[in-house]
């Protein structure tokens, strides 16, 4: 199916919007039931790298092979991709779900620093930095909510501060992958970043002692340990983990890091009505109409263009407004001169 440039981004962003705002939720719910984060995490990267070399077995799809040249850029990232999923995975096991959400909503100003700075995009416009300077309103109307952070304190926005931080790196460096490494099929990124993030989220797993913990939960009471929910939400969790892999890698590509990480901050708002809905674990109304101040704050960005794009255009514009002067010109005085020549014969 062809394309056009446009209808690709429209159809990248709505792809990846659903994965995104249905993962975070799935992955909360699953949580309630499995409290190892690093290991549900380790078991959807498994399930993906299955689902992944099955299709291609089956001549459905086409997988770039593992090159030690390609590998290298990865591995950088493969460290931000799993701390921030970890990280992720500890904010929604200490935290309610809209928490994890607005520290997500300061990803874009770290990221349009990293855009600007690394990236070659021009520094934003007014308009944006007002859209991001909403985001920040947002986090801080809503830190004033946040019964966690009222009792707490700052110890309560520990895991999700090291999200923040981390998942701006993930997005600034994956942008740079995307550009510089010549990887031919969607699902290249796909399998290099579920492959190499496997063997952390297990060391991270024994770093959060979780083998011990599931070696407990399973082994001590009589009541059901793994009730069919859970098996559920897991095999859920990793369709739609695998699902991410292609329309993040996809929507990367045709966005830049700054807009991609808006999206997966706009693309919550389903989240968060869901949330509301099913869970009794969310924030108060006031937390929720703060975090809609941050989403408000995300449709008002505008995604910076290029280094030297827009003066580009400019020259362009100029010298097709000069080009069509010209054309203009020389219509002119082709028909001054037929009406000469039209007088001489009269």
């Amino acid at each position: 199916m062809n394309l056009t440039a446009q209808q690709e981004v429209v159809l990248s962003v709505l792809s990846y919007s659903f994965c995104s705002g249905s993962l975070v939720l799935i992955n909360k719910l699953t949580l309630h039931y499995l409290p190892f984060p690093s290991l549900v995490i380790a078991f959807q990267l498994a399930a993906c790298i299955i689902l992944v070399y099955s299709a291609k077995n089956c001549g459905y799809i086409d997988v770039d092979p593992f090159n030690w040249q390609h590998v290298k850029p990865y591995v950088l990232y493969i460290g931000f991709f799993a701390c921030g999923v970890y990280c992720n995975m500890r904010s929604l096991a200490t935290s309610n779900v809209e928490t994890v959400i607005v520290f997500r909503a300061l990803c874009p100003v770290i990221v349009a620093f990293l855009d600007a700075l690394f990236l070659g995009r021009e520094w934003p416009s007014q308009r944006s930095w007002a859209g991001l300077l909403t985001l920040v309103v947002g986090a801080y109307m809503y830190a004033n909510e946040d019964e966690k952070f009222q009792t707490q304190g700052y110890t309560a926005y520990f895991w999700p501060t090291l999200y923040t931080i981390t998942i701006a790196l993930e997005m600034a460096y994956g942008k740079k992958i995307v550009k510089s490494v010549p990887l031919k099929t969607r699902s290249g990124p796909v399998i290099y970043t579920n492959v190499l993030g496997f063997i952390p989220m297990l060391l991270f797993a024994n770093v959060g002692n979780e083998y011990g913990k599931l070696w407990d939960f399973w082994s001590t009471g009589s009541e059901q340990k793994l009730p069919p929910a859970s098996v559920a939400l897991l095999i859920i969790g990793s369709i739609v983990g695998t699902l991410i892999g292609y329309s993040g890698w996809w929507c990367r590509s045709v966005v830049s890091a700054t807009s991609f990480t808006l999206i997966g901050v706009v693309n919550k708002c389903l989240t968060i009505l869901v949330n509301v809905l099913i869970w009794d674990q969310h924030a108060t109304l006031g937390g929720i109409v703060s975090l809609f101040v941050c989403m408000s704050g995300g449709l008002i960005y505008q995604q910076a263009p290029m280094r030297g794009e827009s003066s580009s255009n400019t020259v362009v514009a100029d010298k097709t407004e000069k080009a069509s002067s010209d054309e203009m010109m020389e219509l002119m005085e082709k028909e001054q001169g037929q009406s000469s020549a039209q007088k001489r014969r009269g």
